[in-house]
């Protein structure tokens, strides 16, 4: 009964969105109040609906109700709770259900928290969130509906795939919607404006908290899922240039110039048709990632659908969305009235390289993923584009970013002061030279390109820290006053220099991990010893455990360091019911560095294969990307950014297109 209630409660949802869809924008049109107003309850009604076909899933997993089929195919009446209720989403059908439950949840926060917004505008945005969700919804209900019954009910079910019963399954899928999904807020504003033909500051200050709320998400969601495959998969890396990890990245780094160029025209209303153009484009990025993950187009360890159908039908979608979106950017943004002027020296054109440089990044990553399929479709010649493409034509262009990124907070608007943003920068310069000399010599030398990494890692933090200290005057007032100074300054102003400083510590890890990693692998007998960078390592042997639903064959390594046992370290093949394999990697970190062994195959004589790494500063990595998020909370934290706190002097009036 509760998968039936379920599934109607998906069908009322599909007849709410289409009401939400077609009654606001025809009452937008028509200038009628009446019909504008029903957009709030019904977003929220939907909303409502959707929350409760997703309860029901729930409901059904944890009660291993295998009469359901979804239920049958990815649960395990032995599976614990935790990963009973993360199979919901760790299939094809269930992911969908909690992409449309995400996308809802937005909807209904701009419903309630929409009331500062002109009517016709706060219309136009639900009626367009509607039409995601109604088509969505219906893609659901058509191809991939969870809520289909086995008859007879099987016994037993086939258990959740063994490499998604972790952790990670309940923190990276959830964050990385909330920035998917998030960043249609900010499409439908965008065709909203198109819609009325109006654009100006005000708009920009109502969008950005959407645009920063879902940055945020993506940001968390990306880096939980590069420490997840990082020590589940039992590869030692972080990053692989996997298509669907791309399809992350993509609209990251759209995002990311969407948010800055959303500041430029909030404080000069300026590079308007630009700003909307990247909110089309970030949103349709996120589409594609969709479409990527479900289509059956590619191979991936991300992917959870190979019907040729379903592609078929968000490949409609893509074309939908994405076309009709940019038809009606084409149609509309020649009446839109372009904004301030400003020098090429300024704050708004260290912003408009930064944007360049980011679409330019996406770009690339965009190619590289999607040709290896087109050249497939068209000629059927299969080729692969690895690491080494992404490495030489996007590191580059995201290494002059973090060049000219210290450079936009130093510069006034309109109209900057080249020598003295010059000066401050010479000195960041000098500490980023200084370190990166230290490390090579402390190290012996080392790659340049890692050196290279490392200046520009350097000067980015200290770039952030000198435009922060400008800002406080510090050294330049008595202390107590740049105290006082910091304590009126808006939490914005910390957020923008935490995420800057996030990004160099980001890098600090990669080109650590790239340049000074160090790897062993050997074969081992129980009492063999093996030394990497300044630990020594003693094998003892090899063991068994039992868990709920898995058997693990793990070896035990006692760590030593200058002679001291500092850690013991259990790196397994662990085998789900069924004798289905993972590797479990067994971790230690140091200060910022990990020690990480993975086990491979039994060898005839009795030894075991193993993968010893040494990884210096690899954490960095990850808590670049907490901070970042950190950054942009503050930010959003801010009373000036917050939805339903702008300022009354610039509440956008909007008119019917001239």
């Amino acid at each position: 009964m509760i998968a039936e209630l379920s599934h109607y409660a998906l069908v009322l949802a599909f007849v709410l969105a289409v009401l939400q869809t077609i009654l606001p924008l025809w009452g937008a049109r028509k200038n009628d109040l009446t019909l504008m107003g029903v957009a709030e309850p019904l977003a929220l009604a939907g909303f409502g609906f959707i929350a409760f076909a997703f309860a029901g899933l729930i409901a059904s997993f944890v009660r291993s109700d295998f009469s359901v089929l979804a239920v049958y195919t990815n649960s395990h009446s032995l599976q614990p709770l935790l990963y009973k209720i993360t199979g919901v989403w760790g299939n094809h059908e269930g992911s969908m259900i909690l992409w449309v439950f995400v996308l809802g949840f937005f909807s209904a926060l701009v419903a309630s928290l929409g009331g500062n917004l002109p009517a016709r505008l706060r219309a136009n945005v639900l009626g367009i969130e509607g039409s995601i969700a109604a088509v969505f919804l219906l893609f659901i209900l058509t191809t991939s509906n969870p809520f289909l019954r086995l008859s007879p009910a099987p016994a037993e079910g086939q258990q959740l795939n063994p490499i998604l019963q972790d952790i990670g399954l309940a923190i990276h899928p959830p964050l990385l919607y909330l920035g998917y999904v998030g960043f249609s807020i900010a499409f439908a504003f965008a065709a909203a404006a198109l819609i009325e033909g109006r654009l100006d500051a005000a708009w920009a200050r109502w969008v950005r908290p959407w645009i920063l709320t879902a940055w945020i998400f993506l940001t968390l969601g990306i880096a939980m899922g590069s420490y997840w495959a990082y020590y589940e998969l039992g590869w030692g890396g972080y990053w692989f240039w996997d298509p669907v990890e791309n399809a992350s990245l993509m609209p990251w780094l759209a995002g990311t110039a969407l948010l800055h160029s959303a500041i430029v025209m909030e404080k000069r209303e300026a590079l308007k048709v630009w700003t909307v153009l990247l909110a089309i484009l970030t949103f349709s990025f996120s589409l594609l990632g969709t479409f990527l993950v479900r289509s059956g187009v590619l191979t991936s360890v991300h992917s959870f659908a190979n019907d040729p159908a379903r592609g078929v039908f968000i490949l409609a979608i893509l074309i939908l969305f994405i076309g009709g979106s940019l038809a009606l950017f084409a149609l509309r943004a020649p009446v839109l009235k372009q904004g301030g002027l400003f020098a090429p020296v300024s704050r708004e054109g260290a912003l408009v390289i930064n944007n360049l440089l980011l679409t330019a990044t996406a770009a690339t990553v965009f190619t590289g993923t999607l040709y290896p399929l087109v050249l497939e479709a068209v000629t059927g010649e299969k080729i692969s584009v690895g690491a080494p493409f992404f490495d030489r034509t996007a590191g580059p262009l995201l290494l002059c970013l973090l060049l000219v990124m210290p450079a936009g907070p130093l510069l006034a608007w309109k109209r900057g002061d080249l020598r003295g943003v010059t000066e401050r920068l010479t000195f960041a310069a000098g500490i980023a030279a200084a370190v990166a000399g230290l490390v090579l010599w402390l190290t012996q030398g080392g790659p340049i390109l890692s050196a290279a990494g490392l200046f520009c890692a350097i000067y980015a933090i200290a770039g952030a820290l000198i435009e922060f200290s400008e800002r406080l005057q510090l050294f330049r007032i008595p202390l107590a006053a740049s105290f006082s100074r910091a304590r009126g300054l808006p939490r914005s102003a910390f957020g923008t220099v935490l995420a800057h400083i996030g990004v160099g510590i980001s890098l600090l890890g990669i080109v650590a991990e790239a340049g000074w990693s160090q790897e062993r692998v050997v074969a081992l007998k129980p009492g063999d010893r093996i030394a990497i960078a300044d630990f020594d390592l003693s094998f003892k042997g090899l063991y068994d455990r039992e868990g709920e639903n898995w058997h693990d064959r793990l070896g035990r390594f006692e760590i030593r360091r200058g002679g001291l046992q500092v850690t013991t370290l259990e790196p397994a093949k662990r085998i789900y019911l069924g004798n289905q394999p993972t590797t479990e990697a067994g971790i230690a970190t140091f200060g910022f560095g990990q020690l990480y062994i993975s086990l491979g195959e039994p060898m005839p004589n009795g030894a075991i294969s193993a993968h010893i790494y040494w990884k210096p500063l690899v954490t960095l990595i990850w808590i670049g990307g907490m901070v970042m998020a950190i950054g942009g909370a503050l930010s959003l934290s801010d009373r000036r950014l917050r939805v339903g706190a702008p300022k009354p002097a610039r509440r956008m009036s909007v008119l019917p297109a001239e």
